[in-house]
């Protein structure tokens, strides 16, 4: 049972971008989750912080630069 005394609530770990469909394109990137196999493969070494970095900023721009090229 987590300590609810505590004025701070404890840090949630960075959870996996994965959604299940798991299929590298021609582009190296997953079809899902578009991170790249070696991404994928150093996700449970990474840092909360590098883990941040790759669903904040690199994800989102990689789905976007898909979408604009599949319009």
């Amino acid at each position: 049972m987590p300590d609810m005394s505590s004025p701070h609530p404890a840090p949630r770990a960075v959870l996996s971008p994965c959604v299940g469909v798991c299929a590298i394109a021609a582009d190296g990137l997953c079809e899902g989750c578009h991170r790249t196999l070696d991404e994928i493969a150093r996700w449970s070494a990474m840092d909360d912080g590098q883990r941040l970095r790759l669903m904040n900023d690199v994800l989102p721009e990689r789905e976007a630069r898909r979408r604009a090229s599949a319009a």
